[in-house]
This record gives structure tokens, sequence and C-alpha cells, in this order.
């Protein structure tokens, strides 16, 4: 028996399929994101179920449970767009900014990122407490997001002191985000000062700390050589 060569899809054909079907999900995702956001921010994570979500959008709820299942799906997906959005526009290594600059614009990226629904990030916190599953995913999301800031910004962020980096880089962010959520300021003047503060103190710390590492590193290896080596 052959094959009909009329019947067969060619590579192009199969390869057209695929992408059309892709990007198909991918506006179906978008569309999901933005409702779920949009429950999220009126009722609460909670109450702002994917059922709720198929029927705002008048989706079927296998279709969205098929993208997302769960609202760690959900949160998991927010934490991408929003990391796309802030590279969007690139990011250069200018040698005529400071690592402390480039931290500044980039925070104030995803802080614009985040804007559109604003609602739905001041629920979550309360909704983080009542679930720890989706808690723990947004402490995984935050230190995956400030991990690929400091990179950005041109700072190591592996090893144990990229550790230190990232848990400190995450608790200046959750500081700015709650100054962030209550200015209503159109030039977020507010935010955009207590970020510059937070920045110097998180710089001059940051300095303090490594400086002190540095000092007892030697201290241990002045002890570790032995007496009369340093003439040998």
């Amino acid at each position: 028996m052959t094959n009909d060569p009329a019947s067969s899809p060619t590579p192009s054909n199969t390869g057209s399929t695929t992408g059309s079907s892709t990007e198909h999900d991918i506006a179906d995702l978008d569309r999901i994101l933005d409702g779920a956001l949009r429950l999220a921010g009126t009722v609460g994570w909670t109450k702002g179920t994917l059922a709720r979500v198929a029927e705002e959008l008048d989706m079927p709820l296998a279709r969205v449970l098929s993208l997302a299942p769960t609202r760690t799906a959900i949160l998991a997906a927010w934490g991408k767009r929003v990391d796309a959005r802030i590279l969007e526009d690139g990011v250069e290594l200018d040698p005529e900014e400071t690592v402390r600059d480039r931290l500044f614009d980039l925070i104030m990226r995803r802080l614009d990122a985040l804007a559109p629904h604003k609602e739905a990030v001041a629920a979550l916190p309360p909704a983080c407490a009542g679930d720890p599953l989706l808690g723990l995913t947004a402490a995984m999301d935050l230190a995956h997001s400030m991990a690929m800031t400091l990179e950005a910004a041109g700072v190591g962020a592996s090893g144990f002191t990229g550790l230190l980096r990232v848990k400190g880089l995450s608790a200046l962010f959750l500081y700015i985000l709650r100054i962030w959520l209550s200015d209503d300021s159109p030039d977020m003047a507010k935010t955009m000062a207590a970020l510059d503060k937070a920045l110097d103190r998180a710089e001059s710390a940051a300095n303090s700390l490594f400086s002190r590492m540095a000092r007892k590193a030697d201290d241990s290896n002045s002890q570790d050589t032995p007496p009369g080596a340093c003439c040998t």
C-alpha cells in the first residue's frame, strides 16, 4: 500500500499548523491571565476561581484548565509576563552607570509592568497567608525575578554571595511594593524617593557586609599560614 503524496502533510504545512496552534494558545493564555487578574483584583484570589474566569471570558472551562490548571499556574505566568515586559526595551550595561542606577531603573520598570493589575498585587499577600502553596510559588517567583534583575544590572546572582544579594533585593522590593500600593501620585514621586533611599541603605549595608566577610577570610588565611611561611 502506497501513501498518496497529496494527502500527506508536507513539513511546511505541519509547521504552519503547529505555529498557528501555539499562537492561539498564547493568545488564549493572555486572555485567561488578564481575566484572572481582573477577578483577583475585584473579589480576591480565593474567590476568583478558574471556573469564574471561564464564565467571565465565555471560554470553555476545559480550555482554561488546559492552559492554566491552578492559581499557582496563573501566578507563575504573570511573573513570566512581567519579566518579559521588563526586558522589552533591552538591557545595556552602560559603563557610565552604576549598579545602583541600573537597579533603580529595573525596579521602576517592574512596577510599571505591574501597574495595570495593581489591585491584584494588593490582594496577593492575604491570599498567600491563607494558601501556603500560593505563598511558596510567590516567594519562588520573587526570588527568580530578583535574580534576573541582578543579572540584568550586571551583578552575579549565583553562589552564596548571590543568594545574599537575591534575599536582600527581595526584601527591598517588598518594602517598595508596599509604598507603591499606597502611592496614588501620577509621577510616583513618593515611590521613587523611597526607592532612592532604600538603594542607598542597601548599598551601604552590602559594602559593610562584604568588607567584614573579606576581613574574616583574610584573618582565616593568616591563621592557617605556618610560621615563617612568608619568608620561605
